[in-house]
């Protein structure tokens, strides 16, 4: 009797000890952007996924980021590149920061939401939490092509209930001082307004249960 009282008591402790390695196990965020995300001319740490990572562990909260940020990337890249990403990393939440190349080279608005739409579906699938970073493209690419470019985030947001950052260069866009001298890669001094933009948004999806 008094061995299998110490039996059950030793299944228990491992039970309750592999309980709680996973209630710590932390939440692995993956971020799949192009240069704005990938630190482009920018030396290391001075982007807004490394201005994330450290305000994280200055808040205590424990997760593990990956990011996949590729310079020049498109949404057809990111599409991709993304199943193979998921099955690596496993991650819980997957944020898309993508379209600004579909954008800037004039690709129809169609195609990079149904690009889009694929990611989204596939984090989703993969038990992932979608955070869904919008872009705007300047008023010279014409009115009807900015509009519907700029909605279609707002439309899959709804779609799939993802949380959506409607425009990360809000703050950002308007000012030339914020820009490295291509004047389209913000620098080292609009990181940390790009953060404060995607922030509250994304803290609130990591802290969801």
């Amino acid at each position: 009797m008094l061995g299998n009282l110490k039996k059950w008591t030793l299944v228990g402790l491992v039970m309750l000890s592999a309980s709680a390695s996973a209630y710590s196990a932390p939440k692995t965020v993956l971020v799949l952007g192009d240069s704005l995300s990938a630190e482009y001319g920018l030396a290391r740490g001075q982007g807004w996924v490394s201005l994330l990572e450290s305000k994280l562990k200055a808040e205590k909260i424990d997760v593990k980021m990956v990011n996949a940020s590729i310079s020049g990337e498109t949404t057809a890249g990111g599409r991709t590149r993304l199943p193979q990403l998921l099955r690596l990393h496993k991650p819980d939440v997957v944020v898309i920061e993508l379209g600004a190349n579909d954008g800037l080279r004039g690709q129809p608005v169609p195609a990079a939401e149904a690009n889009l739409r694929a990611m989204i579906e596939a984090s989703q699938q993969n038990k992932a939490r979608v955070l869904l970073v919008g872009m705007r493209m300047p008023p010279n690419y014409g009115r009807d092509y900015t509009e519907r470019f700029f909605g279609m985030y707002a439309q899959l947001s709804t779609t799939f209930k993802a949380p959506l950052v409607p425009f990360m260069l809000e703050g950002v866009a308007d000012k030339p001082k914020l820009f490295q001298a291509d004047r389209l890669h913000p620098n080292a001094d609009a990181h940390p307004i790009i953060l404060a933009n995607i922030w509250p948004a994304f803290v609130a999806l990591v802290k969801a249960k």
